[in-house]
């Protein structure tokens, strides 16, 4: 069986080694590895998220899906919230611990989508949707981030609009009742949703 960057698992080697970007005009640095999504840089549509994300300096962040780390650390340095950092796959945490170590509001859990995140609600979740596992349950996280949301908070996501982008834009509109496009950039774009009070 094939490991995915969204299998629990990995067995490749981890061959640890750092990677830099510049995400809204600050230099980062991140652990990275084998096993993980993007592993040699940071991919193209993280880091339109990062770049036009919207986060209150008092927002509550979920990065669902946070893989080594990238969106959050991001996050970090626009809100004085906590944040808290999930993913499914067990080396990407590992990771993203690593990498969070000096934020002090960041939170780094391994879980499948939502689970570690019942009774918990957030001002802002923050998803670079995976894709590559289908439609189903990228459509399954768009609902399922109604429930964790507070009064007027927002699902903010990154997708290439011509690659099924389209598609969970029209999703979060029929979930939400309104989307909006935060930008559009080398065919990505991040779409948010605004939970009604």
């Amino acid at each position: 069986m094939t490991n995915h960057y969204y299998s629990e698992k990995q067995e490749s080697a981890l061959a640890l080694k750092q990677i830099h970007a510049v995400l809204r005009g600050k230099r980062f640095s991140f652990f990275t590895g084998g096993g993980v999504f993007s592993k040699d840089k940071v991919d193209f549509g993280s880091s339109v998220l990062a770049n036009f994300m919207q986060v209150g300096k008092k927002d509550k962040v979920l990065d669902l899906g946070c893989g080594i780390g990238v969106i959050g650390c991001v996050a970090a340095t626009l809100t004085e919230g906590n944040i808290l950092l999930v993913d499914v796959n067990a080396r990407a945490v590992q990771l993203a611990k690593k990498n969070t170590v000096h934020v002090k509001q960041a939170q780094v859990v391994q879980g499948n989508s939502f689970e570690k995140c019942i009774g918990k609600a957030f001002d802002v979740i923050l998803l670079n949707p995976p894709q590559s596992a289908g439609k189903k349950l990228c459509f399954q996280m768009i609902e399922d981030a109604k429930n964790y949301l507070s009064p007027k908070g927002s699902l903010q996501i990154v997708a290439r609009h011509n690659k099924g982008g389209g598609v969970l834009s029209e999703h979060m509109k029929e979930v939400f009742g309104n989307v909006e496009t935060l930008c559009k950039k080398g065919g990505y774009r991040v779409y948010k949703s605004v939970l009604k009070a």
